[in-house]
């Protein structure tokens, strides 16, 4: 591994830096940096600050240009912080010119996602996928250091003929990526005849953005004790399950949970994982229907699902946490201005406006729990008569 955790033990005082560009007006860019606040705080360090550039694209050597990255480090030597994150993926030449003017350490929103990945992975397998998106990741920004390597190849006749340093660590981290690739393929096999030995049953994978109530409704559904927690990414391996509503069985798995940019390195690392997605016959798109930003998030779980080849499959919208909508409803003054509907307004609004069945829950109050098996039962229960036409008498 490369390091088990960018973050310390020590909680890191962090500051967030975002763009107002022509496509991200000055709402959007705080929204944006909500959201990495609170993958900061997942990651184990405390926001303490943001700034917020206003260009039309970014600059091209600091990302915030040189006025607003003197303004960052004054800041950073009164308040004494420990770490700047950027919220997009900065150039391998942009870090580097940021870490040198801030003498800080800085990162961006790709290299946090990896860190919480990696703080995360609990099984060999999610394990060899964050550490192939790391070196991934890592290689193109390798500076001539030797701080992130461990030396796994002997002195004598490690360098050949005028090779530097960072020509050997590059060496050393295109051996490591090949071997994990290696590894990662007989991994995928593996979990491949795992999911043709699971037969011919139906199979209804829960997808959605992360932190939405995936793995409770999981834990409702298949009276399991699946891991869940109010954290980004609190489930990163496959869990699958069997199920049985009424007289009919199927299997339930729940995914990694999606976000806005996720790094195509995670994607490509975590495809066995997706696969899970892709093979399967319903998605159960869960959405958190009290989050301001609900809308985006359907949006970037859609695209997803189109990007990674699952954009057809018959869906099923759940919109999860009604039960917090209510109260941010009743106690907010200017949850109007954000929320305008009330929630029986939201339910006619989506339910008219949606292609995909669609219901209103809370998996915490079990509010529509039962009403949800009985649409689950019966979207099964099409998919099952197509496939097994001479069993419908089970009906």
């Amino acid at each position: 591994m490369i390091e088990k955790n960018t973050f310390q033990k020590i909680a890191e005082r962090t500051i967030l830096v975002g763009l107002i560009t022509r496509e991200t007006d000055k709402e959007k860019a705080n929204e944006y940096l909500d959201e990495l606040s609170f993958l900061v705080d997942t990651a184990g360090g405390i926001p303490v600050n943001r700034f917020i550039q206003a260009l039309d694209t970014p600059n091209p050597k600091t990302f915030v240009g040189t006025g607003k990255l003197e303004e960052i480090k004054a800041y950073i030597e009164a308040a004494e912080i420990d770490l700047v994150v950027f919220d997009d993926e900065l150039s391998p030449s942009q870090l580097r010119n940021v870490e040198r003017e801030l003498e800080c350490k800085v990162l961006d929103r790709t290299n946090l996602i990896l860190d919480i990945f990696a703080k995360r992975a609990q099984t060999a397998h999610a394990k060899v996928q964050v550490e192939l998106a790391q070196y991934q990741y890592l290689l193109p920004r390798l500076t001539g250091m030797w701080t992130h390597l461990e030396r796994q190849k002997g002195g004598i006749g490690l360098r050949g003929p005028g090779e530097t340093e960072i020509e050997t660590d590059r060496r050393i981290i295109r051996d490591k990526i090949a071997l994990l690739k290696k590894r990662l393929i007989d991994i995928d096999k593996q979990m491949a005849t795992q999911r043709k030995n699971r037969g011919s049953m139906i199979r209804v994978a829960l997808v959605g953005y992360t932190n939405v109530g995936k793995s409770t409704l999981m834990n409702l559904l298949s009276k399991s004790e699946i891991f869940a927690e109010n954290k980004l990414f609190a489930t990163l391996d496959t869990t699958v399950r069997k199920v049985v509503i009424e007289n009919l069985p199927f299997l339930l798995s729940d995914t990694v949970g999606f976000i806005r940019k996720l790094p195509h390195s995670l994607v490509e690392s975590f495809k066995s994982t997706l696969d899970e997605v892709r093979e399967s016959d319903i998605l159960l798109h869960v959405v958190d229907i009290s989050h301001p930003e609900f809308e985006d998030q359907i949006q970037t779980v859609s695209q997803t699902l189109t990007e990674i080849g699952a954009g057809d499959k018959p869906i099923i919208m759940v919109f999860n946490k009604v039960d917090a909508y209510t109260v941010l409803k009743q106690e907010s003054d200017d949850f109007d201005e954000n929320h305008p509907l009330t929630l029986e307004e939201l339910k006619q609004t989506w339910m008219a406006k949606e292609n995909h069945p669609c219901i209103f829950i809370s998996a915490k109050t079990k509010e529509q729990f039962d009403e949800l098996k009985e649409l689950l039962y019966n979207e099964i229960k099409v998919v099952h008569a197509i496939r097994y036409p001479y069993n419908n008498f089970l009906y």
